[in-house]
């Protein structure tokens, strides 16, 4: 029984081969997946597969990446979190990675974008689905100023460091962690994994990104969580099954309309 919990089945890789994605989860034991909104724009596609299927959930939030779409409101938020089967705000946060010439002075619009999506998570009493790459400090430093800690949430597809990874645990986050887990060069977050308590770790796919091995390269899917669970087990020195079951509860836990 595994659970992935982050993945973007409204895009076209995967929306156009759902029940083959859905076939496969089955095979794998994938038994849940949390769909991802990425901008206002995607949300009927990403809530309609909620609706549509009961192991699939949603939420509403617009990409730190993401320029050129509908700039949320606090209200446009909360309206679309209190819809059935949607469980958090998100994914939100920032990503100064790719910057394309500007400073990070000048990314103040993607700093109030997170700002506004903490405040309605607040209001909504849902939990923050958070990306940060290359902004961490940033991260930490507006979550603590605007509350996020009274929410909490999961930071996905962890590619922080140690300090980050216990800075996000202090604040009451969970930490999840994707492919990138599985990849050869990537034994400073094998390291972060050996660290994270297990009763704060979810796993997730991030498809149609970051295929894990031995699949690196492909299509990514649901179905592929399970690699992303069998590794977190070697770390660990657990079964899968044990991987599976608490990273299942923590799921429920982070989330909890889950369950309603």
């Amino acid at each position: 029984m595994l659970v992935d919990s982050h993945c973007h089945l409204s895009f076209p890789d995967l929306t156009e081969r759902l029940d083959e994605v859905r076939r496969a989860m089955a095979q794998a034991g994938v038994t849940r997946a949390l769909c991802i909104c990425t901008t206002i724009e995607e949300f009927d596609a990403v809530h309609g597969l909620a609706r549509a299927y009961d192991n699939f959930w949603a939420t509403v939030g617009v990409h730190p990446d993401n320029e050129g779409v509908r700039e949320p409101l606090v209200a446009d938020l909360i309206d679309r979190a209190a819809l059935p089967r949607v469980v958090a705000v998100g994914e939100t946060g920032l990503d100064y990675y790719r910057l394309e010439g500007r400073r990070v002075e000048e990314m103040e619009w993607q700093r109030e974008r997170f700002r506004i999506h903490i405040r309605a998570a607040r209001a909504a009493g849902l939990p923050l689905v958070v990306h940060t790459r290359n902004a961490a400090t940033d991260t930490l430093q507006i979550l603590r100023e605007e509350g996020g800690s009274s929410v909490g949430g999961v930071f996905h597809c962890f590619t922080e460091t140690l300090d980050t990874a216990r800075a996000a645990l202090d604040l009451g986050f969970a930490i999840s962690f994707s492919g990138i887990l599985t990849f050869r060069n990537a034994q400073a977050l094998r390291e972060v994994a050996a660290f994270v308590p297990l009763d704060r770790c979810l796993v997730e796919t991030d498809s149609p990104y970051l295929a894990p091995v031995p699949y690196r390269g492909k299509t990514n899917m649901p179905a592929y969580v399970r690699q992303v669970a069998e590794e977190l087990a070697r770390i660990k020195g657990l079964s899968l099954e044990k991987v599976a079951a608490v990273t299942s509860e923590n799921f429920e836990r982070v989330f909890p309309r889950v369950m309603t």
